[in-house]
């Protein structure tokens, strides 16, 4: 497995970025950065994939690690992190019901899903 190692900024726009290796995983910790991030991806007509996972979860730690690998190997493309229990009503908005849940989007659009840490289908 690739080196997943967090790097903590300073804050700026009102929010804490922690990414990691690769710097192409990035944290959302607000409604705001998410919004940003999203249309930072129209914008450069990246695919997004959003890891919507807890710090507590068994399964999210170990498919974290293959995220990264995955960051780090598919440039192209946009990788997010929400933690539900910091964006509650945010994860309730996108019918969480399991983690890891992702999602996969374009253009702000839901392409597909995928509940649960499956390393094949991820």
């Amino acid at each position: 497995m690739g080196n997943c190692v967090a790097k903590y900024h300073a804050k700026d726009d009102d929010s804490d970025h922690v990414e990691f290796a690769g710097d192409n995983v990035t944290i959302i910790t607000t409604k705001e950065a998410w919004d940003q991030k999203l249309e930072e991806a129209k914008r450069d007509g990246k695919i997004v994939i959003a890891n919507f996972s807890a710090t507590w979860c068994g399964p999210c730690k170990i498919i974290a690690p293959y995220y990264c690998e995955l960051s780090e190997k598919y440039t192209s493309m946009m990788f997010l992190l929400v933690d539900v229990d910091e964006l509650t009503d945010f994860s309730t908005s996108w019918d969480i019901k399991a983690t890891p849940t992702f999602f996969f989007l374009k253009d702000g659009q839901q392409l597909d899903k995928l509940v649960g840490a499956n390393r094949p289908e991820l």
